[in-house]
């Protein structure tokens, strides 16, 4: 219990933690970005750690910072090396996701196991189904959908040439998109000042579509009965 409320209080507060990770590891913190995005893409069992949330809040950390002397300073993260660092994350954690889907292969779909429920496995694939393989990259910007992907892929839905253009062209807007809004919108005087709520809009916006896609489910189950 007191891990899970660690967890809310690091996902809830990205402002205040990633400021203290800076001051304690310095250059070092680019690395732990850099592992917590590839763990979260690479790793089929990792899909609740901060993926988007986290990318605004390093974005907001490599833009200009203002001082209380009213001055402008260089941000602690440099964004060209932040983009880059987390692209190759994020593509190298899809990439290692689709191996373990292809070595693991169509079993995983006969049972539940303890982290890896056969629900979302589904869920996953009747996404596939309906947007194909552009999939990859719609699944970047859906929580859960996100980390179920590229490992569905990797378990027959989708040759492994055809993936690497779309884990490219998926990751690098992912990753651009959220540092890019960050690094513009996360020192906004109003955002900085309630920058839990602009946390909370962030994961309320990334988990529209799997409660619109649940809603529709329930509306059509209970219209069919």
């Amino acid at each position: 219990m007191e891990l899970l409320r660690s967890f809310i209080d690091f996902f809830l507060h990205l402002d205040v933690h990633l400021s203290q990770i800076i001051i304690d590891y310095g250059v070092w913190a680019y690395l732990i970005l850099f592992l917590i995005i590839f763990v979260e893409t690479g790793f089929v069992v990792m899909p609740f750690l901060p993926g988007d949330s986290l990318l605004f809040a390093a974005g907001a950390f490599a833009a200009p910072q203002l001082t209380e002397a009213g001055q402008t300073i260089p941000g602690p993260f440099n964004l060209f090396y932040l983009i880059s660092l987390l692209f190759i994350a994020a593509f190298l954690g899809d990439t290692l996701n689709y191996y373990i889907g292809d070595y693991v292969g169509p079993k995983v779909f006969r049972r539940d196991y303890r982290f890896l429920k056969k629900e979302h496995l589904l869920k996953t694939q009747n996404f596939y189904q309906k947007h194909g393989a552009k999939t990859i990259i719609f699944a970047r910007f859906i929580p859960i959908i996100r980390t179920f992907a590229p490992f569905i892929a990797g378990v027959g839905t989708m040759k492994y040439g055809k993936f690497i253009a779309y884990n490219i062209i998926g990751g690098f807007l992912w990753v651009v998109l959220f540092v890019g809004a960050g690094y513009f919108f996360g020192n906004i005087p109003a955002v900085k000042k309630n920058f839990t709520l602009a946390i909370f809009a962030i994961i309320l916006i990334s988990l529209l579509p799997p409660v619109i896609e649940f809603l529709k489910h329930k509306f059509s189950s209970a219209k069919e009965a």
